[in-house]
């Protein structure tokens, strides 16, 4: 079980975008794309077949999923997170610190 998904709000815990705070807009295997956190500039080539102009593009790129933990917003700090599981066999998320659940 992966302990961060997408859809998850996370805070940057290192690297040059560290203390932002975004949502994951997807998960790579170990990296991730957070919204509005580490953006690039892309130099693309026009494409009229796609309809696509060319110039700079600013897009996010990818950090180590190491680098980012999950917003508490209890507590207003990202927190570490470990798996529990239900009486129904269900496994989710918790937060280590107050048990608290990720998952719904």
């Amino acid at each position: 079980m992966n302990r961060i998904r997408k859809g998850d709000q996370v805070l940057v815990i290192a690297g040059k975008n560290k203390g932002q705070r975004g949502d994951v807009l997807r998960v790579d295997g170990d990296r991730v794309f957070v919204s509005n956190v580490n953006i690039v500039k892309r130099h693309t080539k026009p494409n009229p077949q796609a309809n696509q102009a060319g110039g700079i593009v600013e897009r996010e790129a990818s950090i180590h999923i190491s680098n980012v933990q999950p917003f508490n917003h209890a507590t207003g700090k990202g927190e570490r997170v470990g798996t529990k599981t239900l009486e129904d066999g269900r496994k989710v998320r918790v937060f280590r610190s107050s048990g608290e659940q990720l998952d719904v």
